[in-house]
C-alpha cells in the first residue's frame, strides 16, 4: 500500500531542489530550461519511491529523466534517494498525469515508462488506467516520432486490457512477453520496489513496448 500523509511531505515538495515547480511554464522547454541540454527526455509516470529512475539515471548519464508522482508522501522517498546521488539528469514532479498535455509540448518526450500502475479493477474506472485509450491519446501528443512506451505489470488482466487498448488505438506492439524473466528481454531489466517484491514471490512479470 502506498504511503500517505507523512507530516511535512507537501511542504517539502515546494522547496526541494529536485522537484520542478510550475511545470506548465516548462512546456516545450524541458530539455533546455530544466536539464540545460538537448539529450533525450524519458518520463516515468507513477514513479513511486524512485528506485527505477535512480538506477536508470546512474546507468544512462546521456539521458534526461523525469519522474511524475501525484502522492507527496511517496515522492518524498524518491527524493531521499535523489539527494544521495551524484547526477544532474534526474528531476521529479508532483503532478497528476491526467494533465500531461498541459506540461509537455508536442513531440517533446522520447520515452514513457509505466511500471506497475494502479489496475483500477472496477470496469467503470477503465479511463483511469494509465494504458487506457484515453491516456494513449495524451501520450500520442507528447511523444516524439519513434518514441516508445514501456509498460510492466504483474496483473495479467491489466496487461490484456493494455494490449487491447494499444491495438484499438492503432499503436504497434514492438515487444510483448508474459514472463519477462524467462524471455530475451530480461537482460538489462531494472527493477522497481514492487517488482523486486513480486520477483521474490516468483510471480511472472508482463511487459510490452509500443510505438506509433
Amino acid at each position: 500500500m502506498r504511503l500517505r500523509n507523512i507530516p511535512g511531505a507537501k511542504e517539502e515538495m515546494l522547496v526541494n531542489p529536485f522537484v520542478v515547480q510550475e511545470p506548465e511554464t516548462k512546456k516545450g522547454l524541458w530539455k533546455q530550461e530544466v536539464f540545460g541540454n538537448d539529450r533525450p527526455l524519458h518520463v516515468e509516470i507513477g514513479c513511486g519511491k524512485g528506485r527505477f529512475l535512480s538506477e536508470m539515471a546512474e546507468k544512462n548519464p546521456g539521458v534526461n529523466y523525469l519522474g511524475i508522482e501525484k502522492f507527496s508522501s511517496v515522492l518524498l522517498r524518491a527524493l531521499e534517494k535523489r539527494a544521495a546521488m551524484d547526477a544532474d539528469n534526474l528531476y521529479y514532479l508532483r503532478f497528476d498525469a491526467e494533465g500531461l498535455t498541459e506540461i509537455f509540448g508536442d513531440r517533446e518526450v522520447d520515452r514513457i515508462y509505466l511500471n506497475f500502475s494502479d489496475p483500477w479493477p472496477k470496469a467503470r474506472h477503465w479511463k483511469r488506467r494509465l494504458t487506457s485509450t484515453e491516456f494513449l491519446k495524451r501520450y500520442d501528443k507528447v511523444l516524439a516520432p519513434g518514441g516508445t512506451i514501456e509498460f510492466k505489470t504483474d496483473n495479467e488482466g491489466l496487461f490484456d486490457f493494455s494490449l487491447e487498448s494499444a491495438r484499438e488505438a492503432g499503436w504497434q506492439v514492438l515487444v510483448m512477453t508474459r514472463d519477462l524473466y524467462h524471455s530475451p528481454y530480461a537482460e538489462g531489466n531494472v527493477l522497481t520496489e514492487y517488482e523486486d517484491r513480486f520477483a521474490t514471490l516468483g510471480k511472472p512479470i508482463f511487459k510490452m513496448i509500443i510505438t506509433r
